[in-house]
């Protein structure tokens, strides 16, 4: 089962060259709004992709979009959601079928006849004079161009050339932050009851359950380290044209142990957000205290190598495959619970090439850029706004769990953040390196920003408008013959606007995320 599903296989070595005047690196939403942008501009431009598929988590099972405020919407993002609309025949629509998404970028980058070089893995970047002159894969092909975006969910081109980079929670004190480092006492997504951690209740001599980290918890609220928040899959489920849970390789029974226990006392809410798609298809996300995100197992994947990469994202394949099968055929498992959920299965006609399964891992954080400036959540709460606005953010700030651990006996979840906001801008200067580390290179996705800033920005849609930002900008960049800090905002934020793109807020605007965020989750 799942054999075709991967993240990385080594190829055979090939001496391709490539030269274009962009390269764009990830054909993530943002590198393919990136690249249309690029070609509409006469430049020419090739994508290469380390999987074998385009359009990153909105191709993959992310068909609920967290989108905030809908009047933030604009450009190309604007147009796929009016093209998502426009196929199901309504007038707004932000919920889709991942292989609708998937028709719509292919028509895209067809139409504009942009070239897409999947299974491309960095090896090196050449640098002269702090300037990329050429990128090399790991199966040897090679990438010549003036200009290049990185609009990976890694942020591996960024790393290979040198530019300065966080992975993990900054210590509060870094930025002035209160949502920031080590969060303990979240409202939402933990465990509502006292469950024993051990294996024998009560003995401690006889080891935690799986899943539980043996750390002794020292650290304060706000204390830094190196933990990312928990990756998933974005799940299509349907009980219409559907394949029921398989039992996946390496199937662990003892990873839901704690699950069970849960369960047992009292609690079932692993499969709750279960967000309605089109045509009878569902977007099953991450619930409560225990349900698809495999906490604290991704901490080594944005600095791993290609093939340590590729085991962490099997092990998330086997946990997330494991845990539907485990609710719905475990002999221990309440019928009740094993009835509801064997009402569901992959749906029989998303993602047939990967035997109906996600292709894309959800990597909600990986490497983060230190620029020049640094989107904080003085940004996201209006304490501070930017001075070079090219988007609008409006999501709430939001972190999935960190770890989980024992704290006084009792087994506890730590990293979960959910705070409300309004729609705040983000600064042009957040997707630039520093100068003194590179000077052709732009970074729509793994941009400046602090873990919990970067929890409110790291949205689909606000991807797509990043990329079509660092589309222009690189545009710019090439036409003045300048270091892409050295561009003109002023023409860049014009062209942005005559490009139907949102870059400052309205506060005339009547949507307010704020107050839906506070309906949402006021009172639980």
């Amino acid at each position: 089962m799942w054999e075709s599903v991967y993240y990385y296989r080594k190829k055979e070595k090939r001496q391709q060259h490539y030269k274009q005047d962009v390269l764009i690196y990830g054909a993530t939403p943002a590198g393919i709004t990136a690249a249309i942008t690029l070609k509409k501009n006469g430049h020419s431009v090739r994508i290469a992709e380390c999987s074998r598929f385009i359009g990153g988590m909105t191709t993959s099972g992310l068909g609920a979009t967290d989108l905030g405020a809908e009047q933030a919407l604009g450009g190309l993002a604007k147009q796929f959601y009016d093209e998502i609309a426009q196929h199901y025949g309504m007038e707004k629509c932000v919920r889709f079928e991942p292989h609708v998404a998937e028709r719509i970028f292919k028509t895209w980058l067809q139409e504009q006849e942009i070239n897409v070089q999947t299974e491309q893995f960095i090896e090196s970047a050449v640098l002269e004079n702090q300037s990329i002159q050429q990128v090399r894969m790991t199966d040897g092909a090679t990438y010549e161009a003036k200009q290049f975006i990185d609009a990976s969910y890694e942020g591996d081109l960024l790393a290979h050339a040198g530019v300065e980079y966080i992975v993990g929670r900054e210590a509060s004190t870094v930025y002035k932050e209160i949502y920031n480092g080590v969060q303990f006492g979240t409202q939402h997504h933990k465990f509502e009851s006292f469950i024993d951690p051990y294996i024998e209740e009560g003995n401690p001599a006889s080891g935690l359950l799986s899943g539980i980290s043996e750390e002794y918890v020292t650290e304060h609220n706000g204390a830094g380290d190196h933990r990312i928040q928990a990756y998933n899959f974005r799940m299509c489920l349907t009980k219409e044209e559907k394949v029921p849970f398989p039992k996946p390789h390496g199937y662990e029974r003892d990873y839901y142990a704690l699950l069970l226990r849960y369960i047992k006392a009292g609690h079932w809410d692993a499969m709750k957000l279960h967000t309605p798609l089109m045509n009878g298809k569902t977007d099953l996300n991450n619930h409560g205290a225990f349900s698809t995100d495999f906490i604290g197992m991704n901490y080594a994947f944005p600095d791993a190598d290609y093939e340590s990469r590729e085991e962490i994202y099997q092990q998330h394949v086997t946990y997330v495959a494991g845990l539907l099968y485990f609710l719905a055929n475990d002999e221990e498992v309440p019928s009740v619970i094993q009835e509801e959920v064997r009402q569901w299965g992959l749906a029989a006609d998303e993602f047939t090439d990967t035997d109906n399964w996600p292709r894309q891992l959800y990597i909600r954080e990986a490497r983060r850029m230190i620029g020049e400036y640094v989107m904080t959540e003085h940004h996201a709460l209006q304490r501070e706004i930017c001075e070079q606005p090219i988007a609008v953010a409006s999501f709430h700030m939001d972190s999935h769990n960190c770890r989980r651990v024992v704290v006084n006996g009792r087994v506890m979840n730590e990293g979960d953040i959910q705070v409300p906001v309004k729609p705040f801008m983000i600064d042009l200067r957040a997707l630039l390196p520093k100068k003194e580390h590179c000077t052709n290179l732009i970074v729509p996705v793994c941009l400046s920003a602090s873990h919990i800033a970067y929890g409110s920005i790291r949205m689909e849609p606000i991807f797509m408008m990043l990329g079509q930002v660092a589309g222009a900008a690189t545009a710019s960049a090439i036409v003045e013959s300048k270091a892409v800090q050295d561009i003109s905002y002023e023409q860049l934020k014009q062209q942005l606007i005559e490009q139907g793109h949102v870059v400052e807020w309205d506060e005339s605007y009547v949507d307010d995320p704020l107050r839906r965020m506070e309906e949402t989750f006021g009172g639980k």
